[in-house]
C-alpha cells in the first residue's frame, strides 16, 4: 500500500506533536516536583509559546492560534475527562 505525500506529512506532523507533548509533560512534571504552582507554569508556557509563534510566524498567526485555543476552552476540550493525548 502506497501512502500519499499528504498522508506522510500528516503522520510526520502527528509524530512531532506527540514528541512536543511528551516534552511539555516532562517539563510540567519537573515544575510540579519543584513546587511551582500550575498557574505560574501555564502562564510561563503560554507566554513562551505565543512569543515564539509571534516571532517566527507573526502576530496574526499568534492571535489566530489564541482564538482557536479560546474556542477549544469554550467547547470544553480541556476538561479533565476529555483530555486525550
Amino acid at each position: 500500500m502506497t501512502r500519499s505525500l499528504g498522508e506522510i506529512d500528516a503522520q510526520i506532523r502527528e509524530e512531532k506533536r506527540l514528541t512536543a507533548l511528551e516534552s511539555q509533560n516532562e517539563a510540567w512534571a519537573e515544575g510540579t516536583a519543584w513546587g511551582i504552582e500550575p498557574e505560574i507554569m501555564a502562564e510561563a508556557a503560554l507566554a513562551t509559546a505565543f512569543g515564539e509563534l509571534a516571532r517566527s510566524c507573526g502576530e496574526a498567526a499568534a492571535l489566530a492560534m489564541l482564538e482557536r485555543m479560546r474556542e477549544k476552552v469554550i467547547a470544553g476540550e480541556f476538561e479533565a475527562a476529555r483530555i486525550r493525548h
